[in-house]
């Protein structure tokens, strides 16, 4: 069994997009540290904890969604999205997914909320990233990339947070459940676009 749900956050004047849950407020810090888009990871370095130990994580993840961005997409009843300029790797917003993707694991929960009442914004803020929009996707059970993402492209709501075209950079996590879990991995995705 996989699940997926999704979060988007408004720029600072509350923007979001109908039947998501919307949350004010901006980021602070800066949002530096992104890779560029024109072609894998370059120097991403992530521990195999923080990828399930999926061979070449950064680099498959920036090619499959920059692949359905470049493509557009029709996200259902979120409407249809023209082609988007590709993603940024960014290491701030996947310390941001890898915190909750841990945090899911370790007190074994599916939400946007975290364990200690932690939203998107906060913990994205918290990373280092200061944000004007900003998105998440989470996911559990899948075993790759592109199911993660091809599963997110399936859904309205998760599809319309890849398609964005106001978003610059994305980071992505998945982390192992233990026996203790009631699924084998838990994905996070943040999107954003700096202040």
């Amino acid at each position: 069994m996989t699940l997926f749900l999704f979060r988007i956050a408004g720029d600072c004047r509350s923007i979001g997009l109908a039947a998501a849950l919307v949350l004010a407020g901006c980021g602070g810090g800066s949002s530096a540290d992104s890779v560029p888009a024109d072609g894998g990871a370059g120097g991403v370095s992530l521990p195999a904890s923080a990828t399930c130990n999926l061979p070449d994580f950064a680099a498959s993840a920036l090619a499959r969604v920059n692949q359905w961005r470049a493509s557009g997409a029709d996200c259902g009843s979120a409407g249809q999205f023209a082609p988007a300029p590709a993603l940024a790797w960014n290491d701030k917003l996947t310390q941001a997914a890898l915190g909750h993707s841990q945090d899911m694991v370790a007190h074994n929960f599916f939400s946007h909320t975290g364990s200690s009442g932690s939203t998107m914004g906060q913990r994205i803020t918290a990373a280092g990233y200061t944000w004007g929009a900003a998105g998440e996707n989470i996911a559990a059970g899948q075993t790759s990339v592109n199911s993660v993402v091809d599963g997110w492209i399936a859904s309205p709501g998760h599809c319309a947070n890849i398609m964005n075209p106001a978003y610059v950079h994305f980071g992505l996590a998945c982390v192992a459940g233990t026996s203790a879990n009631t699924y084998p991995t838990y994905w996070t995705m943040d999107l954003a676009k700096p202040l």
